[in-house]
């Protein structure tokens, strides 16, 4: 059983779907592991640290993949890098099938079963297998970050022998696993912070991080499955657009949070809610990726504004904590291998009835069989 990783050839991802930790686990179940070199680089983890785990460092993708069973990746490989692997080789990764849909048609006509990790169900027995909260918990903490540089003010109150320095006044908008990571940051860093969501149980979180929830009464609840919001109707657009924007136009900074995988990011910020915040304010928008929460975002690029606003929106937050973001992944995906390996064997041994397993895989056999992808 050979487990392969390649460097990633996505502009500009940094992040590695194996550190030596991860190579040494992969190694204890069975496998024997191949990386390219230069494969952790970018994420500040050199060849020699993958060889001392046990790794056989390999020149190129081909050479690494060659023959493989596994194949583990960050973004989605081209099909063209998966095809020297086994027939059938598992390729793991965040595949971001939606509009991408002739290249797993590629994928599976590579002949490999392509398992898309951003569609792992979140539910109790999957959470150390979640790569979207490993790094949305990274994100929500960076987009703070980001936010207090962009500020060059300070966050917290300062009491001084010249005077007092008011806090900053953080919304974060959203209280998914970014959004409450977010607040915890701000908070941290000693600024007012308040919150946000459509869905009411997030109230009791907010508060328990010290935050103030904000939520109009025309919206009850907007509660969907699958741990994300439900479509609001017309009226409770309405009414939280209103109530966020009389919100913003006195915050310092705005994070927005709002992203739900495969779909065009809602849009929660109007040009005009921008042009009611202060001069020196700053707006983070962690939904770039997908066009961003706000009408501004320009995705990938940091912005100014004609009244002084500065927008972030860049489009992999996560990969900026390559190092840390790379660990987190990395285990998640040992964690789902794990139920895919037989012990005593140690072979791949894969129930294709499993819950987790019919959730993610697209393709199989030389075919797409997820339900949800489909290839005009």
């Amino acid at each position: 059983m050979k487990g392969a990783v390649a460097r990633e050839r996505a502009e500009g991802e940094t992040r590695v779907a194996a550190t030596p930790e991860t190579v040494a686990k992969l190694i204890a179940l069975g496998a024997s592991v191949t990386i390219e070199t230069g494969a952790g680089t970018l994420a500040r983890i050199p060849d020699e640290d993958y060889a001392r785990a046990g790794a056989t460092i390999a020149p190129t993708a081909e050479a690494a993949v060659s023959g493989a069973d596994i194949v583990l990746a960050v973004r989605r490989p081209a099909a063209a890098t998966v095809s020297g692997a086994a027939k059938g080789a598992l390729v793991i990764g965040t595949l971001d099938p939606y509009g991408n849909e002739a290249d797993i048609a590629a994928l599976a006509g590579a002949g490999v079963t392509a398992v898309a990790m951003e569609f792992m169900p979140r539910i109790t027995p999957a959470q150390v297998m979640d790569v979207l909260s490993s790094q949305a918990n990274l994100a929500g903490y960076q987009a703070v970050i980001d936010a207090a540089v962009a500020f060059d003010r300070a966050f917290p109150m300062m009491m001084t022998a010249a005077g007092t320095v008011r806090p900053a006044k953080v919304f974060v908008m959203g209280a998914g696993v970014a959004g409450l990571q977010a607040i915890a940051t701000a908070k941290r860093l000693g600024a007012v912070v308040s919150a946000t969501d459509v869905r009411a149980a997030a109230g009791e979180q907010v508060e328990s991080l010290g935050a103030k929830f904000i939520m109009t009464d025309a919206l009850k609840d907007a509660s969907g499955s699958g741990g994300y919001a439900r479509e609001l109707t017309d009226a409770e657009k309405a009414a939280q657009a209103e109530l966020t924007a009389s919100h913003i136009a006195k915050q310092d900074v705005v994070i927005t949070t709002a992203l739900i995988p495969g779909r065009p990011a809602p849009k929660l910020v109007t040009r005009a809610m921008v042009e009611s915040m202060l001069p020196g304010s700053v707006i983070v928008d962690l939904a770039a990726e997908r066009g961003g929460n706000v009408e501004l975002t320009q995705p990938g690029q940091v912005v100014t504004t004609p009244n002084a606003v500065t927008i972030v929106g860049y489009t992999n937050v996560p990969g900026r904590l390559a190092t840390s973001a790379s660990q987190l992944y990395a285990r998640n995906l040992v964690a789902f291998l794990d139920t895919l390996i037989d012990k005593k064997e140690r072979q791949l041994a894969i129930n294709w009835d499993d819950e987790l397993v019919k959730a993610t895989v697209l393709t199989r056999d030389g075919a797409i069989v997820h339900p949800n992808i489909k290839v005009a």
